[in-house]
């Protein structure tokens, strides 16, 4: 696909419904000293945990926290952090971590990169599998600022395929998110575009900083600083085309991380001088 079409294309998106609901948020607990700048959170069953990481400039540890705050594990991995933004996870319990953060579009060495569940308790782990990837549609490192559409700080695996959501840095930005999808097999991937979905032209309030996807595979969501997306009724990886529900979350932070434990959203925020460094739960139902 040209380049110059790819802001014109979308995804036969027909949504079943609508609609925009408050979402008050409440507050579990605050992050440990230790995390100043939690960019991911991803919920492993097998561990009963929750886990986070601190993305560019930070050092290459994920960290593990019980229901309550207290941090239970830290792990280093052998491996640079050139711009971590996400982590998901496997039915096994092992941890994939999303080094694809491009603020400038100008990266060619976007990667995944899978931590075996047996390591996580371990103080230090290496990489037992690197999953790298590429945008068929990019052309040019950087491309012009009409076209910085390649920045990505959202994913989570499903049926052994990562679905990446893109943050759209583009000048005179709509919101569009574009949905990629790349096989979890090690090698270097062409990432396939499989739709679009405009969050709103507001960049602080609309741009997506992450995504989760329930156990079931029935509900995927994605996040904003000030918003939360809910897809429902879709067919396969056709996310977009089902209900959307629009929540909004009355509240401003710097929200980088989310996922789904069983029927509630879970969603951290990096810390500044007066807000963020917490962990927020929002009941579903």
């Amino acid at each position: 696909m040209c380049i110059k079409k790819i802001a014109a294309f979308i995804f036969a998106s027909t949504f079943i419904s609508c609609s925009s609901q408050p979402g008050p948020l409440d507050v579990i607990f605050e992050f440990p000293k230790e995390i100043k700048e939690a960019s991911a959170l991803q919920y492993v069953p097998e561990t009963d945990l929750f886990w986070t990481l601190e993305d560019s400039g930070n050092d290459p540890v994920l960290f593990a926290l019980d229901k309550k705050g207290k941090l239970q594990q830290t792990v280093h991995i052998h491996k640079s952090n050139h711009d971590w933004e996400a982590l998901t996870s496997d039915g096994e319990g092992n941890l994939y971590i999303g080094d694809f953060g491009n603020n400038d579009n100008d990266r060619k060495d976007l990667a995944i990169y899978k931590i075996n569940a047996a390591d996580l308790s371990s103080n230090e782990a290496g990489v037992s599998a690197e999953i790298n990837f590429y945008f068929p549609e990019q052309k040019d490192f950087p491309p012009k600022k009409s076209m910085r559409i390649f920045d990505a700080e959202a994913f989570f695996l499903y049926n052994n395929n990562f679905y990446i959501f893109t943050k759209n840095r583009s000048t005179d930005s709509d919101g569009t998110t574009q949905l990629y999808s790349v096989p979890n097999i090690a090698g270097n991937h062409a990432a396939k575009l499989l739709g679009s979905f405009k969050t709103g032209r507001e960049f602080r309030k609309s741009a997506v900083t992450d995504a989760a996807i329930n156990a079931d595979g029935t509900r995927m969501a994605l996040l904003s600083n000030q918003k939360i997306w809910l897809f429902e009724n879709f067919k396969n990886d056709a996310y977009f085309n089902g209900k959307v529900t629009e929540i909004s979350l009355n509240d401003n932070s710097q929200k980088e991380g989310l996922c789904f434990k069983e029927n509630d959203l879970f969603i951290c925020d990096e810390k500044d001088k007066h807000t963020g460094g917490k962990m927020y739960q929002l009941n579903l139902k």
